[in-house]
This record gives C-alpha cells, sequence and structure tokens, in this order.
C-alpha cells in the first residue's frame, strides 16, 4: 500500500475561528453532546499516527479515505463540518449517533470499528475493505452475472448482518450496493456507513424519504407534501424493501428502475410498480415479492429470509457435489486422460496384477473390518 500511495499527516479542520467559537459555546450548552463527546474520547484515536491516502468515495457530507493508522492499512471518514452553527450542531450529532451504532453492534459482516476522533475533524477509522464496494464489483462484472451459489450468498451475507442490527433496534435506512464492501478474496460481504442509521422505538417519529431512490420503501415517501425534515413511523422493514432490490440486484446485475430519475423511480414504487420478475430463479420468485410487498407488515423478517436463502444455499450445493460426482464417474475409458494412463501402464499390467491384487484386497477388507 504504502508503494502505491504518498501518504501526508492529516491536514487541520479549514473551520473559521469565529464559526468554531460559536459552535462550542452552543455544544456546552448541549448535555447530550457533552456526554457523547466524552464517551468518543475513551474511543478516541492517536492522530498523529493517522496518514491519509487516495480518496475511495465522497458522499453528501463525508469523504472516504484509504489511510495508514499505526501503520495499518484503514479507511477514514470524515465529516464535512457546516459553516452555520445550527447545521454544524446536526452534523455533531448525526456523527455521535453514527459511533455509537458502530460501538454497539459487533458482528462478522459488518466492518469492523477502530476509532474516532472529534478534534479538528470528526471522523471514524475502520477496518479497509480492500475488494471494494457490490457496486462496482457488479459494474466490473456486466453483462455477466455472478453465478447464483455467489449470488444468495452474498445475499445471505447481508441478511445475516441486518437481522443483528435489527436485534438490537437499529434501523440502517440506507442499505444499498454502494454501502456492501467485499473482502479482497471477493468471499465475503460486510456492511458499512452508518450515517443514515437509527435506533428503532415505538413511540419515536422518524424523517421521511431518507435513503436512495431507487432502494427506499414506499412508505418512506409521502402523498400529502410534508415540510422538510417532517417525520412519521415506520419500522425495520424498510430495510427489508431495500434488500429486496438488491437481491434482485445480484440476480441480474442490473440497475433498478433503469431509465428513470430519482424521482420518477420513487413515483414508480409509490405505485406498486417493482423491478422485472423474468427469467429469475423460480425458487426465489416468492422472496422478492414478499420482501418488496406494498404492506410492511407482510415483508419477512430477516431471520425467515435467512431461513430460505441457506436451504437454497445448501440444496445448490449438494446439486453442484452430485453432478461433480457424476462427471468424474462418466469419465469412462474413452477420456482421453484415462486413455493414456492405460496406455502407459499396459506393459506393467501383466508384471503387477497377480502380486498388486491380493494387496489392494487386504487394504479393502482392513478398510471395511474397522
Amino acid at each position: 500500500m504504502a508503494d502505491t500511495l504518498k501518504f501526508g499527516k492529516r491536514k487541520p479542520s479549514k473551520l473559521s475561528r469565529s464559526n468554531k467559537d460559536v459552535q462550542e459555546t452552543k455544544d456546552n450548552n448541549n448535555p447530550i453532546v457533552h456526554s457523547n463527546e466524552n464517551k468518543i474520547e475513551k474511543l478516541s484515536i492517536d492522530s498523529d499516527s493517522l496518514f491519509l491516502g487516495r480518496i475511495i468515495c465522497e458522499g453528501y457530507n463525508s469523504i472516504v479515505h484509504e489511510a495508514l493508522y499505526q501503520n495499518v492499512p484503514v479507511a477514514v471518514k470524515i465529516i464535512q463540518r457546516r459553516v452555520t452553527p445550527a447545521t454544524s450542531s446536526d452534523s455533531k450529532g448525526n456523527f455521535h449517533r453514527e459511533v455509537r451504532m458502530l460501538t454497539r453492534v459487533k458482528h462478522d459482516n459488518l466492518v469492523k470499528f477502530i476509532g474516532a476522533s472529534v478534534e479538528p475533524d470528526m471522523l471514524i477509522v475502520t477496518e479497509l475493505m480492500k475488494g471494494g464496494s457490490l457496486q462496482k464489483y457488479l459494474y466490473d462484472m456486466r453483462p455477466c452475472c455472478p453465478n447464483l451459489q455467489t449470488s444468495i450468498s452474498f445475499a445471505l451475507d447481508i441478511a445475516q448482518v441486518m437481522e443483528c442490527l435489527h436485534a438490537n433496534g437499529i434501523i440502517h435506512r440506507d442499505l444499498k450496493p454502494s454501502n456492501l464492501l467485499l473482502t479482497e478474496d471477493h468471499k465475503k460481504i460486510k456492511l458499512a456507513d452508518f450515517g443514515l442509521a437509527r435506533e428503532e422505538t415505538v413511540k419515536d417519529m422518524m424523517t421521511t424519504e431518507v435513503g436512495t431512490y431507487q432502494w427506499m420503501a414506499p412508505e418512506l415517501y409521502s402523498i400529502d407534501p410534508l415540510h422538510r425534515g417532517e417525520k412519521k413511523h415506520y419500522d425495520h422493514k424498510v430495510d427489508v424493501f431495500s434488500f429486496s432490490i438488491v437481491l434482485w440486484e445480484l440476480l441480474t446485475n442490473s440497475t433498478p428502475f433503469k431509465g428513470m430519475s430519482g424521482i420518477q423511480a420513487a413515483y414508480a414504487v409509490v405505485n406498486n410498480r417493482r423491478p422485472s420478475l423474468d427469467d429469475l430463479p423460480p425458487d426465489l420468485v416468492p422472496l422478492l415479492e414478499s420482501c418488496w410487498a406494498e404492506d410492511p407488515a407482510s415483508r419477512p423478517e430477516f431471520k425467515e429470509i435467512i431461513v430460505t436463502l441457506s436451504n437454497l444455499l445448501e440444496s445448490l450445493q449438494v446439486t453442484q457435489n452430485t453432478s461433480t460426482h457424476q462427471q468424474i464417474f462418466e469419465l469412462g475409458t474413452e477420456s482421453p486422460g484415462t486413455r493414456r494412463l492405460m496406455d502407459k501402464s499396459g506393459d506393467l499390467e501383466g508384471r503387477k496384477s497377480r502380486s498388486s491384487s491380493p494387496k489392494f484386497l487386504r487394504c479393502f477388507d482392513k478398510c471395511f473390518s474397522n
């Protein structure tokens, strides 16, 4: 990594002193923010040991860098501060919430949290996923698709980590291929980016129209106009809908609602239009239809999805093993490799047949007598 990237020490925040002073005054009057900062201090990283490399991706309010921390490759998400005290306070609250989520839950299919820092920049350090995003993996593979076993295996990874989040009362709200990262060997998927994640409670209302249009559940949209930031009640089943679109992408390697703008995709979803099920494996069609059902109550829980996917994956593996065994036994004497081996050993057959047959039979009897 150090051979290909020129690392430099992290630059200080560009936030002006006057704005920072206003912000600190506001935050000092907020006991919740102050309490969260005390907690983050315990998770704080040594910024002198952090060196930034290339930009991996950029979002609306953050930039993710490849980096080195204590000579270990990591990913660093830097939260962009806003210029006004109000928006800066919102960014800080979201940052504390994201750190809290990452420290609450541990799972094999969740990116490993390493540490965080508040000053001079708000940043989150996690393990570096060298396999890149699922979005890039699928794009690079086009027009081909992953084989069915790989697609189901990846879907199972996603379902397992989502079940863990929901069991801990967390809604991700932004499940999509760009937030799903692969290990370097492309064998496992891990979930990343908790910037929009929220803790689910029975009474709390949550902001609508969060996430990315093509993966958002219909209940996140409102037919009746809402003021910006206005809230309504919905639950963790929004993640199940998003999962169904990701599963469809894994099976087809196509863009959901292709050719539509975000608003057009939202309109299609609200009007109960879904991606095409043509040419998909029949065993997976009922799962997709139930996961993207219009009524959230009709969608399955992730623990049910895990059972379905596990059974399908097991069935595929059994079929594959059976097929492999059949191919071995069907080679016969007409196989070129088999014929060469027979020709090569033909001159020795007469000499060895008598001596080796009893030895073989003795081994055979010994194996079955144990």
